[in-house]
């Protein structure tokens, strides 16, 4: 059932036409005078009842039915998107109200879905409508808690776009994400968000920063076993990149174990691919093929995201055996266009840097 934490004129006419009752009746259902009612309709957010009255309201908003509180909701909902200057400035001097709170929790569970999908307007607009709206400041600590929530998530969105550093990157949206857990003291969403950070360092070149990041995450208590487990994988990743191919495939093959110990098939498919590669790296590319296989039979997942570097890595092997070179440049086309339809920039960047390195291996050039 809908509450309010403060009323104003606004609420109090949405209460009225919820009830289906006149000004007339609704002042006698209340017992205050039909002046008052009537400078409630004509100030809404402008305007407050006295606190004696905010009390009535509260109570009469109680005793309404079920059909009554949804339309009260459906008429606020209504109000909040046609309201005046005047009204939007109160909403975010005061914060949202609790039926914005279910909104807004509900708008984040749908981004995510979202975003796995790689829609990433529609992820935006149900990320943004909300940032927009208030400000941290104004937030108790439930709102703060979605505001954090959200830019974490924005985050995410800007990380698939390739876009990792800079004012309008992830880096930039994380870093301010882990600044409110912090101020909520949620040390686990602080944690998580030091991991998306040492993802960024890796992404933007920085390999050694990246592997010492993920080391401390491996064993810090705040994350749960399975992101410890997903910051050794990426331990791994990190020393891959840097040439460490031997002992990145041990500590890979660590990680592996304790994804199938914890019954998570989507990163163990995730770590099957970062194996092949490591291996790719090491010149046993009999290894690399018998992994990338696990890896494309095992994807728990059909999401563009790793569709597109599932078939990367596979290209990226195929590629390195002059046998299969043919083979390998008809997959990273695939993936190539894959990559361009859902807007994965670093994706595409990824496949076109596997292309160079092959061209200037001697290979033949393929559009």
């Amino acid at each position: 059932m809908a509450t309010v934490h403060h009323w104003t004129g606004l609420e109090a006419r949405a209460l009225r036409l919820a009830l289906r009752l006149s000004v007339r009746s609704f002042a006698g259902h209340l017992g205050v005078g039909i002046r008052t009612i009537s400078k409630w309709e004509k100030l809404l957010a402008a305007t407050e009842p006295r606190q004696d009255t905010q009390a009535i309201l509260d109570t009469a908003l109680a005793r309404a039915d079920a059909a009554a509180h949804l339309r009260f909701e459906t008429f606020l909902s209504e109000a909040g998107r046609t309201t005046s200057a005047a009204g939007a400035r109160r909403v975010t001097a005061s914060g949202p109200l609790a039926w914005e709170y279910e909104s807004w929790t509900d708008d984040l569970d749908r981004a995510v879905v979202a975003l796995s999908r790689q829609d990433f307007a529609f992820a935006d607009s149900l990320i943004c409508r909300w940032i927009g709206r208030f400000k941290p400041i104004a937030l108790d600590d439930k709102g703060l808690y979605l505001f954090a929530r959200s830019t974490a998530l924005l985050g995410d969105l800007q990380r698939d776009q390739g876009a990792v550093l800079g004012p309008l990157s992830a880096q930039h949206s994380y870093a301010s994400a882990k600044s409110l857990f912090g101020q909520l003291d949620i040390p686990r969403r602080v944690a998580q968000l030091d991991l998306s950070l040492a993802v960024i360092a890796e992404m933007s070149g920085r390999l050694e920063i990246a592997a010492q990041q993920y080391e401390s995450l491996a064993v810090d208590d705040r994350l749960s076993r399975r992101d410890r487990a997903r910051a050794r994988l990426w331990v791994g990743t990190a020393l891959s990149k840097d040439g460490n191919h031997g002992y990145a495939s041990r500590v890979m093959l660590a990680a592996t174990r304790e994804f199938e110990d914890l019954a998570e098939p989507e990163d163990w498919s995730v770590a099957h691919q970062k194996l092949a590669l490591a291996h790719r790296g090491a010149g046993d590319l009999a290894s690399a093929l018998h992994f990338i296989s696990i890896a494309r039979s095992t994807a728990a997942t059909d999401a563009p995201m790793q569709r597109v570097r599932l078939e990367t890595a596979h290209g990226h092997i195929l590629l390195s055996d002059p046998s299969t070179r043919d083979d390998g440049l008809h997959v990273l086309d695939k993936a190539a266009r894959l990559a361009g339809q859902f807007g994965l920039s670093h994706q595409l960047a990824s496949i076109e840097g596997i292309r160079a390195m092959n061209e200037g291996a001697g290979g033949p050039r393929r559009r």
